[in-house]
């Protein structure tokens, strides 16, 4: 029997995200108190511009004042989608003590600060879902935390950035350099006039925080996160990729060590081989590839961000919440149980692919064979072209500690015979 009196959810922020989930409250919501039990009722609206028109919300549930909204005590949800740290922070906290729980899109904030919401959450007996903090939406935080919490995890690796994956996919497939690409996913509006969040590998740094640590169960916080920008990926790189069979894409690599010990979580661009399911996502879509102990090897796969898809994902959070407090229990909290060290991106063991800008002449290759033997590091290929007294050369390496690798390079830099590192890239999939 369906509940009559309802839920009641308030909104803080009504941009891109929050007009289509108050969109989907409105058309849906029939469907909605179907599946929840009872029906669901838009009751407020926090938003910085008040005279601005949204159509279909009522003038009288627009208000400025988001601190009051979150403290009436009759919200059953919020659901946050203004993102950056202060005031959602505050909001959110605000919201629990007055009896709301939490839907938040807000991915920066939970990779800084995830512990204490978790923490001021489980204070005040209140859920936090945040689905559509990461890949929009793919359903991708639920299964991690709920379908696989009787699996051991070991490496998620996942491109979860769309405007970073658009630009490196028109390099690949039309041979675009990177401000050619950039121009073109500004102007379909897939990047931003500032796009430095999502190429410096920000966005997806703040992604890989949370993936980690719900995979890993032990806390990783952004700070703890390697982060590599792709504005240096040039043609070249692609060509190079190509003559290995592979493409280029930023990744966002969480990985429990071999020994069980420690975790990693990074984010740089990576050459992937062509057979690998990753190297076939397009366009802006995401895709989060899951490697698990008994389930084996699981791919997530869809639409990363847009108004719609996210608040697909905002969505179902809220009908999860609302079940749970018709039922009088809470989801999930943090499962921070193992505690993991997060090793540094010095002592992940990875492959690299170095090409050189070196002098066409006797003994170079075995000058440069020999610094890698001095740090360790062993070579799997080698080619070697040349022409009127300069040459380039490419190693591939075997897998290797990422330091040791690191050091190598500066201490080719230092060989006279050598120009110039043309590029470094590291190999990942294999």
């Amino acid at each position: 029997m369906m509940r009559t009196r309802p839920l009641k959810v308030a909104l803080l922020g009504c941009g891109v995200v929050g007009s289509e989930v108050a969109r989907i409250m409105t058309t849906h919501a029939d469907d909605l108190a179907a599946r929840i039990g009872a029906p669901v009722e838009l009751a407020g609206v926090a938003v910085r511009r008040p005279d601005k028109v949204r159509e279909g919300i009522p003038a009288e549930l627009i208000t400025t004042d988001a601190t009051a909204l979150v403290k009436r005590g009759d919200i059953d949800v919020i659901v946050e989608v203004i993102g950056g740290v202060e005031p959602a922070r505050t909001l959110i906290t605000t919201a629990f003590e007055h009896g709301a729980s939490v839907v938040s899109a807000n991915k920066a904030l939970l990779a800084q600060d995830g512990a204490n919401l978790y923490a001021a959450a489980q204070e005040h007996g209140q859920d936090l879902y945040y689905e559509a903090a990461v890949a929009g939406a793919i359903p991708l935080i639920r299964p991690l935390r709920e379908s696989l919490a009787g699996d051991k995890i070991n490496r998620v690796m996942g491109i979860v950035n769309g405007t970073t994956n658009f630009i490196l996919d028109k390099m690949d497939t039309s041979g675009a350099g990177y401000s050619e690409a950039l121009d073109e996913a500004t102007a379909l509006g897939y990047a931003e006039a500032d796009p430095t969040a999502d190429v410096e590998g920000f966005d997806a740094a703040a992604k890989a925080a949370i993936l980690a640590g719900i995979a890993f169960h032990t806390r990783v916080r952004l700070d703890d996160v390697y982060r590599e920008g792709m504005t240096e990926v040039t043609a070249a790189d692609f060509a190079s990729a190509k003559q290995m069979g592979c493409t280029i894409k930023l990744l966002a690599i969480c990985e429990r060590a071999a020994d069980g010990e420690s975790v990693t979580a990074r984010v740089h661009p990576a050459m992937i081989p062509l057979s690998h399911p990753l190297a076939s996502v397009r366009e802006a879509y995401n895709a989060v590839f899951v490697e698990a102990d008994a389930a084996g090897q699981l791919m997530f796969y869809g639409p990363g961000a847009g108004g719609a898809p996210t608040a697909s994902a905002v969505l179902g959070d809220v009908v999860a919440v609302c079940r749970n407090r018709l039922n009088e229990a809470t989801g999930p909290g943090e499962s921070a149980y193992t505690q993991l060290p997060v090793s540094s991106m010095g002592e992940v063991v990875t492959r690299y692919h170095i090409s050189l800008d070196v002098a066409d002449k006797p003994g170079v290759l075995a000058q440069v064979a020999t610094v890698f033997a001095e740090h360790g590091v062993s070579i799997d290929t080698v080619r070697q072209k040349g022409k009127d007294g300069e040459a380039s050369l490419v190693v591939v390496t075997h897998r290797a500690p990422d330091a040791a690798l690191s050091g190598t390079v500066e201490a080719l830099r230092k060989l006279d015979t050598v120009r110039g590192v043309a590029s470094i890239m590291r190999v990942e999939g294999e």
